[in-house]
């Protein structure tokens, strides 16, 4: 059946690949979960989509960068780093290099900082940009909001620098080492090959074999370490994932908490049912919708300081339009104003985008989050878990 589909579509499947593929999909579609909770927040509040929503990531990300900059970890000042150093070995052989020392709290710095910003630029757009619409058509606030967007991504071009494309140092980041999991080993007799070989290499260089012996007997270890790599079915993720992924499940679940459990969160449930009601019960209207603002392109700029940090991802200023994008899709996919249904679809999607990469159409993958709306659009307009009530907007 296997080889019949292979003949029919022309591909072959490593399915030994697959779980960590499976494992990267949950990583990137954590991001866009964390992005997609703002459109949501702000759509179940003020039935808007905030499209300059992806710019804020946009900033969230540059604040990660510049912040490091400042802290030490500037090009300019990595290289005069590493030209000091080599100049002390030139002049001591016996001094041993350093490496620039990288310290995890400088990535609380940043994340705070990424967020704090985020916050304060989420309620800038809400005041001067939302707020004069929010009686207006909701066309018009449509219009407004593609406008914020285009205007911060022209805006940035000016002053973010961009060219060329800049990313955070990976000297900021203290969690490089790979962590491994092995599911299913290599057949014994690869694995058996692969222990002669170790062993064979290391007899001959003790007793002094010439160098063609031994270069040969390194390539044939080579060879078969990567048949044990290629048959062994492995799940290998960066420390630095592993804390991404705690981090976006605790800000979650404080999410959760604060929507469920605080005074906050009753309040922003309150004005999402009716803003003249909750007026009446008196709650603060107004602050309840900065407040959802800010807690949205926080959590947008939490999501930016990671990508960009941990995964190493350089930046220009249409950086947050794809992500934006399909952080939307995630949303409408989920539900748009259904905050459970964000983190589904944030994870949807990301799973969706990698298992593409797997099929081997990598080239194809930014246009799933366009195929999944289509179908999503069709089939289920309110979403996985949202409502079935049909919303002119």
């Amino acid at each position: 059946m296997d080889a019949l589909f292979y003949t029919l579509v022309g591909i072959d499947l490593n399915w030994s690949s697959l779980p960590q593929q499976l494992v990267n999909g949950l990583v990137v579609g954590s991001i866009y979960a964390l992005i997609a909770l703002g459109y949501t927040m702000v759509y179940g509040v003020l039935r808007l989509i905030n499209f300059a929503h992806g710019e804020v990531f946009m900033l969230g990300a540059y604040t990660a960068l510049l912040s490091s900059w400042v802290m030490g970890f500037s090009p300019d000042a990595i290289r005069k780093f590493y030209e000091s150093e080599a100049a002390k070995k030139l002049a001591d052989p016996s001094y041993v290099e350093r490496s620039i020392p990288a310290d995890p709290f400088n990535l609380v710095i940043m994340i705070l900082l990424a967020m704090a910003v985020c916050a304060v630029i989420g309620a800038v757009i809400e005041f001067f940009a939302y707020r004069p619409m929010r009686n207006q058509s909701r066309t018009a606030a449509l219009i407004t909001a593609i406008g914020v967007s285009l205007l911060l991504q022209y805006a940035g071009s000016l002053f973010l620098p961009a060219s060329p494309p800049p990313s955070v140092a990976m000297e900021v980041n203290p969690y490089q080492t790979n962590v491994s999991v092995t599911l299913v080993p290599a057949p014994k007799e690869i694995r058996d090959k692969f222990d002669d070989s170790v062993s064979a290499l290391e007899a001959a260089k003790e007793s002094g074999a010439d160098a063609e012996t031994i270069g040969d007997l390194e390539r044939k270890k080579n060879d078969l370490e990567g048949q044990v790599a290629a048959t062994a079915t492995a799940i290998t993720m960066t420390q630095g994932k592993i804390v991404m992924l705690l981090t976006v499940l605790v800000l979650m679940a404080a999410l959760r908490f604060l929507v469920l459990k605080t005074p906050a969160g009753r309040s922003m449930r309150a004005a999402s049912h009716d803003f003249d009601s909750a007026s009446l019960m008196g709650i603060n209207v107004n602050r309840v919708v900065t407040f959802t603002f800010m807690l949205g392109s926080a959590l947008a700029g939490a999501g930016a300081m990671m990508l960009v940090t941990f995964e190493g991802t350089s930046m220009q200023p249409f950086f947050g339009m794809a992500p934006g994008v399909k952080a939307f899709v995630a949303a409408v996919l989920g539900g748009i104003g259904n905050i459970p249904g964000a983190v589904l679809g944030g994870i949807l999607m990301g799973l969706a985008e990698t298992l593409v990469t797997w099929l081997g159409f990598s080239n194809y993958k930014d246009a799933v989050a366009f195929v999944i709306l289509f179908i999503v659009l069709m089939f289920r307009p309110g979403g996985l878990l949202g409502s079935s009530k049909v919303e002119k907007v």
